[in-house]
């Protein structure tokens, strides 16, 4: 791990170092879109863990820390963050894997590891690590969305149709999963179903209402 690190660090731009100052900003995202409250404190990165790093720069203090101990959970995962955040997702899907491979119920990690398999167009990876976090994360309401969406993308629609409406039971007022599933129903010719989730959708996100109803129309 120290090797990988220091390559890193040879090879990153100056503005993945920016990017890493910015890294306290999503916990406070996390904690913001429900995680705080349904994902087991032990599982987030200590608020200990995040001071280490304010003194210089992340990478600085992340590759400190992987030289002095290369099975450094808290640090393999900045580090992930980091590939994560300079768009390196290979890398980052590498180290997430190391991450879990130290710590198996970091559900965040595997969220992490999906969307960065998403973004690679790797839906049937993503698929497996979103189910990997929804065992650790059973009660999140995002996990199933994004699990929903991977499955979508492989042609899976009644999966998808099944996990969005998990995360519309864990949290009824959730406005990507009522959206992509009125979206998922649109898709398989069920404007019925679709105009059911428009009339829930509006009652508390008019704007996003809105747009799902023009989908709707343009279906027509």
């Amino acid at each position: 791990m120290e090797n990988l690190a220091l390559e890193m660090m040879k090879k990153t731009p100056h503005h993945i170092v920016k990017a890493g100052l910015t890294i306290m900003l999503v916990f406070i995202f996390l904690s913001a879109s429900s995680c705080k409250k349904e994902e087991p404190r032990k599982n987030a990165p200590t608020e200990q863990a995040l001071s280490s790093y304010a003194g210089e720069s992340v990478l600085q203090e992340v590759t400190k820390k992987l030289k002095e101990n290369p099975n450094d959970v808290e640090a393999l995962y900045h580090l992930a963050y980091l590939y994560d955040q300079d768009e390196q997702y290979v890398e980052a899907i590498e180290t997430y894997k190391k991450v879990v491979a130290l710590k198996p119920d970091m559900g965040y990690a595997y969220v992490k590891m999906g969307t960065a398999y998403d973004r690679i167009n790797q839906p049937g990876e993503a698929v497996n690590a979103f189910k990997k976090a929804v065992t650790y994360m059973p009660g999140n309401a995002v996990v199933f969305n994004n699990l929903g969406v991977a499955y979508g993308k492989l042609g899976k629609f009644n999966d998808e149709i099944s996990a969005l409406r998990k995360a519309i039971k864990l949290r009824p007022n959730y406005t990507s999963a009522r959206y992509n599933l009125g979206m998922t129903y649109l898709k398989l010719g069920d404007k019925k179903a679709a105009l059911k989730e428009y009339e829930a959708l509006k009652t508390f996100d008019e704007s996003a209402g809105e747009g799902l109803l023009k989908e709707i129309n343009r279906a027509s």
